[in-house]
């Protein structure tokens, strides 16, 4: 693994943002480990958190001009993102959206520098089911920008649904919008991480059987 990916992965588990136990998901599936961005809930937990972006962003060659966080959790880690970028030398416009419309004031559903002629980079945690990916993707073409790609922090690996398509919910956006999508750390990551750490060797096997479960075709 790359370092950024180890950096992360233990960052995760030190914030409690990365957690082994028996969670049940939104989709009901049960899962043998739980990932919330949420808990990166201090400075230094997000410039830590800024610094595995930017990596995994430098190792992919990503070209874009401008950084979007998607409501709620893609705009810290955006910001995160921008502060770390700007510590390295570069200042890089910063954009996000509102979850509803805004009448009054400046209105509208965009906050931060305009999108027009800006190449895009949108910043968040996970991909899902790709729903907050898709408005954000929506929002950006209509304000005039391009999106340059997707940028997460962990790529579960999953089947969205596994009885129609292995294909995971990254992949299907990627697909479906000819887009590169970056994760700093995969399930692929995280099991090569289980296997060189003694304190977390156990939880190798119960990831094992889930990616076999509902993992990606690829994975098998």
């Amino acid at each position: 693994m790359t370092d950024h990916r180890t950096r992360f992965l233990q960052l995760a588990l030190k914030a409690n943002a990365l957690r082994f136990g028996e969670f049940t998901l939104k989709s009901g599936r049960v899962s043998p480990y739980f990932f919330n961005a949420g808990r990166f809930d201090s400075g230094a937990a997000l410039a830590g958190l800024g610094a595995c972006y930017a990596d995994a962003i430098q190792a992919h060659g990503l070209d874009f001009d401008l950084l979007f966080g998607p409501a709620y959790k893609g705009i810290p880690l955006a910001t995160a993102l921008g502060c770390e970028y700007a510590r390295r030398g570069r200042d890089l416009p910063l954009a996000f959206n509102r979850k509803e419309a805004k009448a009054h004031g400046e209105g509208g559903m965009l906050i931060g520098a305009p999108l027009a002629g800006r190449r895009v980079l949108i910043v968040d945690d996970v991909i899902t089911a790709g729903t907050a990916i898709r408005e954000a993707l929506a929002l950006i073409g209509e304000a005039g920008g391009t999106v340059a790609g997707i940028v997460i922090a962990l790529d579960r690996q999953e089947a969205v649904d596994p009885a129609q398509s292995r294909r995971s919910a990254a992949e299907t956006v990627a697909i479906e919008h000819s887009l590169p999508v970056v994760a700093i750390a995969t399930l692929d990551d995280l099991l090569a991480f289980t296997g060189e750490s003694a304190e977390f060797s156990t939880q190798r096997e119960r990831l094992l059987a889930y990616r076999a479960a509902y993992g990606r075709d690829a994975q098998h």
